[in-house]
This record gives C-alpha cells, structure tokens and sequence, in this order.
C-alpha cells in the first residue's frame, strides 16, 4: 500500500480504509453514483485525472479549489490557483486582507461556478461523505456553487454510511491533523460533516473516481 504521507503511520487496524476495492465493487459505486445524480469519470492515472478536470474548466471559468491532498497530488492545486488560464477565487483572496476584508471574502467565495476538490469517503451505494474544520468548503459542495468537480481515489471507497463516519475519524482525521500541525502549526478536527445521498440539480456534479490510492 503507497501511504499518502510517509511521517504519518496508519494504524495497522485501520489498513483498510487504505486499500483499493476490487473491479466489481468500483462498477457498482460508479453505477450508484450515476444513479444518485452524478456525472461520473472513471480514470486509471492521476495524469488522467488532471487532464479529466482541465476539460471540465472553460477557459476563463471563475473557480475555487478547496484545499486538497488529492488536488496536491495529481499536480492540479498549483494550476487552478493562479491567474492566468482561469479566474482564479484563492489567487484573488491571497490578495485581500483577511482580517479587514473578511466578510468580503466570504461572500467572494460563496458562489463561485466551479469548486474542485475531494472527499473523504464514497459508499457503495453513491454517498458521498466530506469532513472539515471550519465547513469552508460545504456550502459550495451541497449548493452554491454553479458546478462541483471531486476527485476522488478509489481507495476511498467503503461499502456504507458506518464505515464512511470510521474512515473519516480514523483514517482521514489522523492524516489531515499532522497535515495541519505542520502546514498551519495548529491542530485539525473533524467539527462538520457533510454526507451528499443525491444530487437534485442535473449535471451540477462530476466525480472523477480514479483508480490510484490519492489523498486521505
């Protein structure tokens, strides 16, 4: 199994939530996930997976990524955050003063047309399941946003809502804190949640499931 942070060991009894399913049960996630109103791309590669998520974007798209391991790690975060191809919200933040223009940033960022990031767990069954700190990133998952893009390895696949809340306690949460103790200098905490069970606005939501072990 290919850790996604090699500082941080996974307890060996929550090996599981690390390791890839088999075809069958990924052919029945993506058919639920259609079923629940999902566009679904299924790729092999993260080189596919960025190239999946650029063809997505219109030149010039008004987009927010969410802060993302996964996004790190298909070499996509660095792209959706500059200026340039896209209107890019995080570089247009990085700009402001977060603690005179605070509020401004948060109605800045409340609708944008794009959002890209992760999740934390998908059951079986099409649910998706996200965890977060301060639930920046929820609002526009559920609705605001125009569209919503998730790219997510299928190692996060469990096969219900039960397995989904443990993966995201003690599997997820264990990585993201040492992410943030070293990146932030604080810990992280799981304070929302947020469990998606079908999308009711047709073609608002893509997932791109890829068949690599990404993110936590």
């Amino acid at each position: 199994m290919s850790l996604p942070q090699k500082d941080v060991p996974v307890l060996p009894w929550n090996e599981r939530f690390g390791q890839n399913p088999s075809e069958e049960v990924v052919e029945e996630t993506v058919r639920n996930l259609r079923e629940r109103g999902h566009t679904v791309i299924v790729v092999k590669t993260r080189e596919e997976a960025a190239q999946a998520v650029r063809g997505l974007l219109p030149e010039g798209a008004e987009v927010f990524n969410a802060t993302s391991r996964t996004l790190d790690e298909i070499g996509i975060s660095e792209e959706l955050a500059a200026e340039g191809k896209y209107h890019s919200l995080r570089a247009q933040v990085a700009k402001m003063d977060r603690a005179k223009e605070g509020h401004a940033i948060h109605k800045l960022l409340a609708a944008p047309d794009y959002v890209v990031g992760s999740v934390h767990a998908v059951t079986q069954k099409g649910d998706l399941v996200i965890a977060s700190a301060t639930g920046s990133q929820l609002g526009l998952y559920a609705y605001t946003a125009g569209k919503a893009i998730w790219v997510i390895g299928t190692q996060k696949i469990v096969p219900d809502l039960d397995s989904a809340f443990h993966r995201v306690h003690e599997y997820s949460y264990p990585f993201e804190d040492a992410r943030a103790r070293k990146a932030y200098g604080r810990p992280s905490s799981v304070n929302k949640l947020l469990v998606i069970h079908r999308e009711a606005i047709p073609g608002r939501t893509t997932v791109v499931l890829v068949r690599e072990h990404l993110g936590f």
